[in-house]
Formats: C-alpha cells, sequence, structure tokens
C-alpha cells in the first residue's frame, strides 16, 4: 500500500510539479495532493480519498496541457485502487 502511495507521489513530484509548463495552481494542488498522501498519522485510504477530491478539482482545467491531464488521470486511477 504504501510503495503504491510512494509512486503515486514521485510520479506527481517528477511530472507536475517539477514540470514548470504546468500552470502554477495545477502544480500548487499536485504539491497538496503530496502533502496529504504523505501525512501518517491518516489511513491510507482517508489520504487518497483526500487527493483524489484536490486532483480531481483541478483535472478539468482548460490550460492544463494535454500530457499533464494525462498523468493526472492516471494517478487518479492508481489512488482509486488504495482500499
Amino acid at each position: 500500500m504504501s510503495e503504491l502511495i510512494d509512486q503515486i507521489v514521485q510520479v506527481l513530484n517528477e511530472q507536475v510539479v517539477q514540470d514548470t509548463v504546468v500552470p502554477r495552481n495545477i502544480r500548487r494542488a499536485a504539491e497538496r495532493a503530496i502533502e496529504v498522501l504523505l501525512d501518517k498519522s491518516k489511513d491510507p485510504v482517508v489520504r487518497a480519498a483526500d487527493a483524489i477530491a484536490i486532483l480531481e478539482e483541478v483535472s478539468e482545467d482548460p490550460n492544463m496541457p494535454m500530457h499533464t491531464r494525462t498523468i493526472i488521470w492516471e494517478v487518479l486511477g492508481a489512488l482509486e485502487q488504495i482500499k
């Protein structure tokens, strides 16, 4: 479970947060999702649900580059597997 979360955090960090082409609001949302996912005081299912809520909010942003949207959708799919 934590291995999957670590992989998701790595993808968000490397492919969204550090990508300067991605608008700032989307990078901030990815950073918030990472913070939520790394909060060990909560159950992994709760962390995943919170991260899903954050990422779904920005997933339809018209300013998001298509490659970033695809990454976000893949991350959302992976987060939904956490139960």
